[in-house]
């Protein structure tokens, strides 16, 4: 038997908070991974970038800060977002590095997605449409099935106090997104 191809995922979380429920689905995706074939997970700090400014590019040229966010974008197979709701949208830094990997050359370009979210009411659930829709231009490819998001306030407790995710439920269903990732990375790399 041969083995699955190792699938590069990005993971970047929308909150800069360290106790950020978004952040803790990300370290539980991280954990959950180990015991998945052919997936690995990186998680990247998006908090050093700058604020988009065109200025900022000299002679078609990005700060070394970008342009190593954009180098692990450029070299990931798919991503996986968290992404928080503010004003029924996705957050300003999650943008932000959206924006500055989408300069020319798009380095999102081609490569699927997937979004969890947890926060109260919807669970999120209204930043992952809007994170979809920025996603049609950026040619992403997002899984459609399973969704993820979770009520991070209704009992019963679904995180710590550090933002970490203590519920198993949850904890499975976000282990089906991963699946769900690799496989249908591994779809679309078989279709290029």
């Amino acid at each position: 038997m041969s083995a699955q191809p190792l699938i590069k995922v990005v993971a970047i979380c929308g909150s800069l908070r360290k106790a950020s429920s978004n952040r803790g689905l990300l370290r539980s995706a991280i954990e959950l991974s180990e015991s998945i074939d052919g997936i690995t997970i990186e998680y990247v700090d998006v908090s050093p970038l700058p604020m988009l400014n065109t200025d900022l590019e000299v002679d078609g040229k990005y700060p070394a800060v970008v342009e190593e966010f954009r180098q692990k974008i450029l070299q990931s197979d798919c991503f996986l977002f968290a992404s928080p709701e503010y004003n029924y949208s996705i957050t300003a830094p999650l943008k932000n590095a959206i924006d500055w990997a989408s300069r020319p050359p798009n380095v999102w370009a081609d490569k699927a997605a997937a979004v969890v979210s947890a926060g109260g009411g919807f669970g999120g659930g209204r930043s992952q449409y809007h994170l979809r829709q920025i996603g049609v231009f950026l040619d992403l490819h997002f899984i459609n099935k399973p969704e993820f998001v979770v009520n991070a306030f209704q009992p019963p407790a679904k995180f710590d106090s550090d933002g970490n995710l203590i519920d198993p439920q949850s904890k499975e269903r976000l282990k089906g997104v991963l699946l769900c990732l690799r496989d249908f990375t591994l779809r679309l790399q078989k279709g290029k």
